[in-house]
């Protein structure tokens, strides 16, 4: 082949440290808007960005260009840093360790997007532990779970 061509999308999802509820709905729509941001430096085309206090998701179409570590990292450092520039009351913050990156299929675009786009709804009565653990199950990833809280 002449080119190299690719598309793949993928579902982004990390915590602040320790679930602490640091993403208030006056910051939210700001921090949401400075990971796009970062996302499209990076090459992605950017989705959605959703999430709730304690976490985000993003939806994106992944470049071939760079790693999802490299991607991950510049996201997660940036970000921290911008929301400890926000105010006083931000300077504790952080992102947990890791993070999870699952690949979907074209056909479940729109149903990620939906998905990412109602996080308030869902996480009435559902908590991030729960979620994420929902998503290992679907992807039938392994986990040791003393190892996958940080």
């Amino acid at each position: 082949m002449a080119q190299s061509l690719s598309k793949m999308i993928l579902h982004l999802v990390f915590s602040t440290k320790e679930r602490q509820k640091f993403i208030t709905h006056l910051i939210r729509p700001r921090l949401h808007g400075y990971l796009a941001q970062v996302a499209r430096e990076m090459g992605c085309q950017v989705h959605v960005v959703g999430g709730v206090a304690d976490h985000v998701h993003l939806a994106i179409d992944f470049p071939r260009t760079i790693t999802v570590a490299d991607l991950l990292k510049k996201l997660k450092g940036t970000s921290s840093v911008w929301m400890k520039e926000q105010g006083r009351e931000f300077s504790d913050f952080a992102w947990q360790g890791g993070y999870g990156v699952f690949s979907v299929s074209a056909s479940h675009k729109h149903q990620l997007i939906e998905y990412i786009a109602h996080q308030e709804e869902r996480h009435r009565e559902l908590t991030f532990e729960q979620e994420y653990r929902q998503f290992l199950k679907r992807y039938d990833i392994q986990v040791d779970e003393k190892y996958l809280w940080d």
